[in-house]
């Protein structure tokens, strides 16, 4: 089953809810967790709380072509002590190492017992919290779930985890009178050392970070640190306030020039060509004697309509988007994220809106689409009433012979 692309398990996006709750009660064999070698400490996140949740996991290190070409060194056998479940190195764009991913998953599901994972420790008072908890826990139940996972996420409770719980297990904490109290004594204790609502996740998303951070600092050489330095002199660039919004405004303003005047000359080559189809196609159906209203409806209605969405619609979108993955490959998109983030918070909106209004000057449908990077219901919703107010390439690029606006065909 491929779970959708996530980051971590901590449910903040559809996508994340889908993935865990499907670790959880999908009554998957193994995971294997599929891991960027050229930014391996970020998916290290990952990889520590699926581990937590399901201790039959195989870590897919993939892309180590591209590591290697940035100077990135991975030692696969160290990373597989540390974590204690076997590492794969794969080449995927290549087919290397799929061979012996599949064997790896194969021998770990055919084991009578799981491997002995790696366990991250927390803060004190987090232990403390989670230690009358587990037997509890582990008495309810009954291995479907691991009790010491379980008792950190009751700890910081997510609604639609304690509903699924509720619904897939026929057990729900907040009914069980012994649960709920050991729950409020452990929460008491915890508010008493400042750990609390936001900070008690900071807290334990700190303990994973570092951990990831302390396994990439021995599994993870870097030959060319020059290129780290090349990342930070760009960030300082594009990120800066004085320089990162004109380079911003320039450089899309440029790809938006290059889609318009570069599908004028396609798109009017299409247009020539599918009604020059048209016309045969008018002399066909004459020819035929055909009733006008046939004529009207399958040459004037289906197929002008047709060929006017793909002399207008196909240009620039296949110079539109190509530009924009490109971008995305070489990390900037992020980057116009992260410098439009405070102008959308003053709008109460989120500053991932912008790229999915980048994704409408190619399509709005994509761009609606897009939006499901958004994580808050609220401002996802926003992003998708407001899609619509973003041209998209086929109300700005005219054909030759005539322009489409909206569906309207005004000729020339």
């Amino acid at each position: 089953m491929d779970l959708p692309g996530t980051y971590s398990l901590m449910a903040h996006s559809a996508e994340e809810e889908v993935a865990r709750d499907f670790l959880c009660f999908g009554g998957g064999d193994a995971a294997v967790v599929v891991c960027d070698a050229t930014c391996l400490e970020r998916n290290l996140n990952l990889v520590l709380q699926t581990l937590e949740l399901e201790p039959r996991t195989v870590v897919c290190v993939n892309l180590l072509d591209e590591a290697e070409q940035k100077g990135i060194q991975v030692d696969l056998r160290a990373l597989s002590r540390r974590l204690g479940v076997p590492v794969v190195g794969t080449r995927a764009s290549r087919g290397e190492g799929l061979p012996e991913l599949m064997d790896a998953v194969a021998a770990l599901t055919a084991a009578p017992e799981p491997p002995v994972s790696i366990s991250i420790r927390y803060a004190a008072p987090i232990e403390g919290a989670i230690e009358p908890l587990e037997p509890l826990l582990a008495e309810r139940l009954g291995g479907r779930l691991p009790a010491r996972w379980l008792a950190l996420r009751l700890l910081d409770p997510d609604p639609a985890l304690l509903g699924t719980l509720a619904e897939a297990l026929g057990w729900d904490p907040r009914a069980d009178g012994q649960v709920e109290a050991a729950l409020s004594e452990a929460r008491s204790s915890l508010a008493a050392a400042g750990l609390e609502g936001e900070a008690l996740k900071d807290r334990i998303v700190s303990s994973l970070v570092l951990a990831a951070e302390d396994i990439c600092a021995h599994v993870v050489t870097d030959t060319r640190p020059d290129s780290r330095e090349r990342d930070r002199r760009l960030d300082r660039l594009l990120t800066s306030r004085r320089t990162g919004i004109p380079l911003m405004l320039l450089l899309l303003s440029g790809i938006f020039w290059l889609t318009i005047q570069g599908a004028n000359y396609p798109s009017q080559l299409l247009s020539e060509g599918l009604f020059w189809v048209q016309e045969r196609l008018t002399a066909l159906f004459t020819a035929w004697n055909a009733p006008e209203w046939v004529h009207g409806a399958l040459v004037l209605g289906v197929y002008r309509v047709l060929a006017w969405v793909v002399s207008v619609m196909l240009p620039p979108m296949a110079i539109f988007f190509p530009i924009f993955t490109l971008l995305e490959d070489f990390g900037y998109l992020p980057r116009v994220a992260f410098v439009l983030d405070h102008a959308f918070q003053r709008a109460r909106a989120c500053g991932k809106q912008c790229l999915c209004m980048c994704m409408g000057f190619g399509c709005n449908a994509a761009g609606v689409v897009g939006c499901r990077i958004i994580d808050s219901p609220r401002e996802r919703l926003i992003a998708i009433l407001t899609n619509c107010f973003v041209p998209c390439n086929g109300r700005f690029a005219p054909p030759a012979k005539g322009q489409v606006y909206g569906g309207l065909y005004i000729t020339v």
